[in-house]
């Protein structure tokens, strides 16, 4: 089988993957609130945890989803009443990292799940699984584009932290935690810094770029695929990112 024969499935999860993420890491980082993804995500991955603890893998869409909407809707409140809410979000995602630790404990193989939650190796995705990914991301873009905007007050911050749990809900099985955080907040930083180009085509270019780079690196000296994708998108942004304010600066 040839490496284009094993990678164009992976490929197109992960054009996917940066398309809804860039949409909502532009709006996260205009907000300051970078690490809310992160600690939704965390929370998220309680639900699976207990799930795969517990249910022996079943429920893990509504535990998950229930989860996440939960500290959505906390992290809304916090927005509106809190004066230092990245404290309030990073103790958030504290809370959710020991507690995912804490339930997969009590497990023969909670060391590997939680490798997997953090980072997942996206190569062993089923098409089926990317069928649903993109239906759900599909319906989420439309409520963003087309009702989000309409909305006020805080049930505007609600549906915007709503439809980010169902994204990271999504997200997680499919890549973990910290691709997702590197997803969301990698293109998006460095399209906001540069002018030349519109914020949300850049990101998605640049997405793209860096995760078919670490896909390819992945194959060819048989990385993990999802840990590759982090740490290729990290360094590639943080050198970026000190460019692009040094030719400001």
């Amino acid at each position: 089988m040839s490496a284009l024969e094993i990678l164009w499935p992976v490929l197109i999860l992960a054009f996917i993957l940066v398309g809804i993420h860039t949409i909502f890491g532009l709006e996260i980082i205009r907000r300051g609130v970078i690490f809310t993804d992160l600690a939704v995500g965390q929370i998220a991955a309680v639900g699976i945890a207990i799930s795969s603890a517990f249910f022996e893998g079943k429920y893990q869409l509504p535990l998950s989803l229930g989860f996440a909407l939960c500290g959505a809707m906390l992290i809304a409140y916090a927005t509106q009443n809190s004066r230092h809410i990245e404290a309030f979000i990073g103790l958030l995602y504290a809370l959710g990292a020991s507690s995912v630790m804490i339930v997969l404990s009590a497990g023969s193989e909670g060391d590997e799940l939680f490798k997997r939650l953090m980072a997942n190796d996206i190569l062993f995705v089923m098409n089926y699984e990317i069928l649903k990914a993109a239906g759900v991301y599909g319906v989420i873009a439309v409520l963003y584009y087309f009702i989000y905007p309409k909305l006020s007050g805080f049930l505007k911050e609600l549906f915007f932290f709503a439809l980010l749990s169902v994204m990271v809900t999504t997200s997680v099985p499919l890549a973990g935690v910290l691709v997702v955080f590197t997803l969301l907040i990698a293109p998006a930083l460095v399209a906001l810094l540069q002018k030349r180009i519109k914020p949300i085509l850049f990101g998605w270019g640049y997405g793209w770029f860096f995760v078919s780079l670490a896909l390819v690196l992945s194959y060819h000296y048989d990385w993990p695929t999802g840990y590759s994708i982090v740490f290729v998108g990290t360094l590639i942004t943080l050198i970026s990112v000190l460019w692009l304010e040094k030719r400001r600066a």
